[in-house]
């Protein structure tokens, strides 16, 4: 879409912490190449590509050529769900340290996205037959089990970003606690009022451990998944503030707005709804930039 030369200038250093560029089993518009190339039209300064079923650090490994020509660097991670083994330290260990910059904890494994998702309803098919189980982060006496903790070093060891998935809220609520006992700053809930279910208090917790919270654009896009009402989004930036708010896209699905479109339409309404300059910028460029790893401090 044409953006006007004011909202360029604005989201010049955007950061994209969600993006689902292929390769992967489900159909993709964009490769993650092109997923770089699309961020070239707002100077963005990274993004951050998430695969529900690999480590996609290596996928950025074996297309290291085009990437090299493209100004917008793109960064990879590792989900933990039951396609790498669930709560894997040694997966972990290979994907940060050979660059990556995320752990997702389980998402299509999570008992939560199961028992809000049965049979996979409401996402998209797979061009393969995926095996999927659940994954628990619990041991029986209700604790986390020790993974957990080897995961969570490995994530300070390397400064990396790590996020509660599509757990329930209880289950975020103690990984975030064990984060922030070991020294970790980059902690992020993704789309709280979609599988999630986090209400105001909850985020409000969240943040206190030293969380951001992440709300998408593909949700609020008028030409996105949901067209959700820009002015709840609004209201959400106003309820926790602009300084523990992140804006990603969550796109790069086939049939789906290109993350830069949906960046421009969304940011676009926002101001129109009257959230300032300042804020904006926050929410789309310093905080997801801190949480990527490009900026020491927020």
């Amino acid at each position: 879409m044409t953006a006007t030369p004011a909202i360029i200038k604005l989201l010049n250093g955007c950061v994209d912490l969600h993006c689902h560029s292929g390769p992967n089993p489900f159909p993709r518009r964009i490769d993650h190449a092109e997923a770089g190339k699309d961020g070239e039209r707002l100077g963005m300064r990274g993004v951050l590509v998430k695969s529900h079923h690999h480590n996609t650090v290596m996928d950025l490994l074996s297309m290291k050529d085009r990437l090299a020509t493209i100004s917008t660097p793109v960064f990879g991670g590792i989900t933990l769900n039951s396609m790498v083994g669930g709560i894997n330290p040694q997966a972990v260990a290979m994907s940060l340290r050979m660059g990556g910059r995320a752990v997702w904890f389980p998402t299509f494994s999570a008992g939560r996205h199961i028992d809000c998702h049965p049979e996979g309803v409401g996402f998209p098919t797979a061009s393969v037959e995926v095996p999927s189980s659940r994954v628990d982060v619990h041991q029986a006496n209700g604790e986390l089990i020790p993974q957990v903790h080897e995961v969570l070093d490995l994530v300070k060891e390397t400064g990396a970003m790590v996020t509660g998935g599509h757990m329930e809220t209880e289950s975020i609520t103690q990984l975030f606690a064990a984060a922030k006992d070991k020294g970790i700053t980059r902690m992020l809930l993704n789309h709280p009022d979609y599988v999630i279910g986090a209400d105001e208090a909850k985020c409000r917790e969240l943040v206190g451990y030293g969380a951001f919270i992440e709300h998408e654009t593909g949700f609020y896009d008028p030409e996105g998944t949901k067209k959700w009402d820009p002015k709840v989004l609004l209201d959400w930036i106003g309820k926790i503030g602009p300084e523990h708010t992140v804006i990603a896209s969550d796109l790069g699905q086939r049939d789906r707005p290109l993350p830069v479109d949906s960046y421009i339409r969304v940011a676009t309404a926002l101001l129109d709804l009257g959230l300032d300059e300042r804020s904006l910028r926050q929410i789309f460029c310093d905080n997801p930039a801190f949480l990527l790893g490009l900026e020491d401090r927020r």
